[in-house]
């Protein structure tokens, strides 16, 4: 008999996750840091609005053109392609094919159409400046070529479980985009607004340098790719396998559909407000994302292929227990960050943005912002975790029906913030309702997956979150009591000394109970800690 070489198992999730953390967060912070260093450049007024607007464009046409469905059936489909005899290969080439034609043909009508979609998100007679919007839109929109080649990419190889490069090229567009500020506030003068001239160098410098930091993210993930063995060829016609895939791809291009409604009108409620509001709400929600980005991203990276496999396999127990452990390991990890951003939201404010051409008042605007709204946190991280075991499932139909619930929630409220709220406290308004729209987001997909799946051993779910809610509970004391601490006044420098002595009181009260509670989700975390500890202590000695 010829001799079967059995198949390598996977990394763990845990352990993928780890690494893959460690890149996120380098990446978060580099990207923080270039959205600092354009607010230190630009201030919050109306040209950082504009840019913002602008920059969200491609990120808009790119998801509705496939990036949803990327991110959320291809790997799945991929890695039920892995069982075909030719080991998926046919079906990767002929997705390549569809992607890159349909990337390709809708950046080109975008480009000519950024007038029309610019429009979309200014409100008549707001703060915001079109002219200069569609100046930028037209250097960006460039930009949702290379992020679908760079998603088409990353999905082929995340089904392959190779996941260090697709988590460390997005540091090298942000190092482009950082050097591209450093000769953006070298050069003289200011961006010309009135008129706004498409010749402008700042604007060029700008436009250009920032759609060739997502070209070179793209770029660094084909070498990779080539290792691993596979070549790509145009390989045009439908299979059944596609056929799959356009069935799931509609419901998903609805779910993306449905949720730029509810962008596109937070943004036009942002830009009735006070100029700096769109700025001010793009900050807020990079900084809410950064705990996510860095835990979430990465837990739910790793988490994918698994549970795809296990899906697949019809192992519903599996399923379940993946889905447990990505909320119990959310939970632990998650909420004792939330609850430290309530007390330190306004200090990291002031603290990273003001200074240059920004006001300490419009900077302690935004950390208000922020933690007005951490509390959404956890139900973001949970409504993710949860969609992707939808889609694990071949069940694009209901996160876009949870979708719909939670726009037809949030668009009122947003209407409302205007009504109730000064055009300076708009923003914080519109944070709020993205908050309380994730919570009914959980609270809907946590019952249709128990009426799917039955028991999601949710008795040890809710007995995580008790805990590490008991724990984040003392961490916030601890806080508050750390900051009376330190004297009032004395500008930036006290503020900062506020924000690191709360920031790392809280946290360290927080899972410091957790530790003393052994609660069983932190181990990965704590053994890493005491490894890295350990090591250190032996390099010294």
């Amino acid at each position: 008999m010829p001799r079967v070489e059995p198949k390598a198992a996977p990394p763990s999730i845990a352990k993928s996750s780890g690494k893959m953390a460690i890149a996120s967060l380098v990446s978060r912070i580099t990207g923080f840091l270039w959205k600092l260093m354009l607010v230190w450049a630009v201030g919050t007024g109306v040209e950082n609005d504009s840019f913002n607007i602008a920059n969200t464009l491609p990120n808009v046409v790119f998801e509705l053109l496939l990036g949803g469905v990327l991110s959320s059936v291809v790997v799945p489909l991929m890695v039920r392609s892995q069982d075909d005899p030719d080991g998926g290969a046919a079906y990767t080439q002929r997705m390549l094919t569809v992607g890159l034609t349909v990337l390709a043909v809708g950046t080109v009508i975008a480009v000519a159409a950024a007038p029309a979609l610019t429009s979309l998100y200014t409100e008549q007679g707001g703060h915001a400046n079109s002219a200069l919007t569609n100046a930028f839109a037209r250097l960006l929109l460039p930009e949702i070529f290379f992020y679908g080649v760079f998603a088409l990419l990353s999905a082929i190889l995340n089904a392959k479980h190779i996941f260090g490069p697709t988590a460390w090229a997005p540091v090298m567009n942000n190092v482009v985009v950082i050097a591209t500020l450093g000769l953006f506030m070298l050069m003289p003068g200011k961006i010309s607004t009135d008129p706004v001239r498409m010749s402008d160098p700042k604007l060029l410098v700008l436009g250009i340098g920032v759609t060739l930091g997502i070209a070179v993210q793209a770029a660094l993930l084909v070498p990779p790719l080539l290792r691993t063995g596979f070549r790509f060829k145009w390989r045009w016609g439908v299979d059944k396998r596609m056929k799959e895939f356009g069935g799931l791809a509609l419901w998903i291009l609805g779910y993306v559909a449905v949720s730029q409604v509810g962008l596109t009108v937070n943004t036009r409620v942002l830009t009735s407000g006070d100029a700096g509001g769109v700025t001010i709400y793009s900050n807020a929600w990079l900084l809410f994302q950064l705990p996510y980005g860095v835990i979430g991203v990465s837990l739910l990276t790793a988490i994918m292929p698994r549970l795809s496999r296990n899906a697949a396999d019809g192992d519903v127990r599996k399923v379940v227990a993946d889905l447990s452990y990505g909320s119990r390991i959310s939970t632990v990890m998650l909420v004792p960050i939330a609850a430290v951003l309530t007390v330190v939201g306004g200090s990291i404010g002031v603290a990273l943005f003001s200074g240059g051409a920004n006001s300490a008042a419009e900077a302690g605007r935004l950390g208000e912002a922020l933690a007005i709204s951490s509390f959404g946190l956890l139900p973001y991280a949970l409504v993710m975790l949860q969609l992707r075991v939808f889609y694990a499932m071949k069940d694009a139909r209901t996160p876009t029906l949870i979708m719909v619930v939670m726009t037809a929630v949030k668009i009122p409220l947003l209407y409302l913030c205007p009504v109730l709220l000064d055009a300076r406290d708009i923003v914080l308004g519109a944070m709020l309702v993205n908050s309380l729209t994730f919570v009914v987001g959980a609270i809907m997909g946590q019952v249709w997956l128990w009426v799917r799946l039955g028991n999601l051993r949710s008795k040890r779910v809710l007995g995580v979150i008790l805990f590490t809610v008991v724990a984040s509970g003392l961490g916030v004391a601890a806080a508050v009591a750390a900051g009376w601490l330190v004297p009032g006044g004395g500008g930036r420098a006290t503020v900062w000394v506020k924000l690191i002595l709360q920031g790392l009181v809280g946290l360290a009260v927080s899972f410091g109970v957790l530790a003393a509670l052994k609660v069983e989700e932190l181990a990965p975390a704590t053994k890493r800690f005491t490894r890295l500890v350990k090591g250190r202590r032996r390099h010294a000695e």
